[in-house]
Formats: C-alpha cells, sequence, structure tokens
C-alpha cells in the first residue's frame, strides 16, 4: 500500500515509464533505459512495470539481448463511456496528486470536467 506522500513521485514515475515504453512501441526498451530516462534503478523499474501489468497495462517483458519493456498489441479502441461516478474518481484522484504536474493530466482533467459539467442530451 502505497501511503499518501508517496502517491505522487510514484505516478509521475509511472506516467514516465508508460510515455517511454509507447513512445517506442513496437520495439523492446531496455531496463537501464528506462532507469536512466526516469532517474531511477532497474530494480525500482522492475518494481514499476510488475504493479502495472498486475493492474491490467498489457506490456510484455522479454528477458535477455535484445530485450526490455514494450506494450503489448493494441486491441481495437472502442468508444470509452463513463459513469458520473467513474469520472468523479478520477477527477478526484488527479485533484489528489496535483493535476499540473504535467500537460497531460492537465488535459485529461478538462476533457473529464468538461464531460463531468455538460448536461446529457
Amino acid at each position: 500500500m502505497v501511503q499518501l506522500h508517496q502517491a505522487l513521485p510514484l505516478v509521475e514515475r509511472q506516467h514516465a515509464l508508460i510515455e517511454e515504453i509507447r513512445a517506442r512501441s513496437p520495439r523492446f526498451v531496455p531496463g537501464r533505459t528506462l532507469a536512466e530516462r526516469t532517474g531511477t534503478s532497474q530494480r525500482t523499474v522492475e518494481r514499476d512495470v510488475v504493479r502495472m501489468i498486475e493492474a491490467g497495462l498489457p506490456i510484455e517483458v522479454r528477458r535477455g539481448p535484445g530485450g526490455g519493456y514494450r506494450l503489448g498489441s493494441p486491441a481495437a479502441r472502442e468508444t470509452l463511456v463513463l459513469t458520473a461516478g467513474e469520472i468523479a474518481a478520477l477527477v478526484a484522484s488527479l485533484v489528489a496528486v496535483g493535476p499540473y504536474t504535467s500537460a497531460t493530466a492537465q488535459s485529461v482533467l478538462a476533457k473529464l470536467l468538461h464531460t463531468f459539467t455538460t448536461p446529457a442530451e
């Protein structure tokens, strides 16, 4: 269980890992490269990747030469439909960790708030 004061660095680091892996997809990214790019150790990268895989993120792991991490093949993208309660949970989470930590966090918060505050037709 992560304590609240530990959440922000964890969220920022995992966001950076996902973005680094996504940007190089479909190639595998070595753990050493991810550690350098996120300013952590390879062991921290390994622990973060395990946590993200356990949460359901489709990250493939290949050991040995030419190995590393990459995102699994994307399934056909469907339109995402969220309930008002799900949007509220995401907004609360973003507000708790600080929506101004990245441009991406600001963007998604703005979209969620727009969806949340726009009357249904």
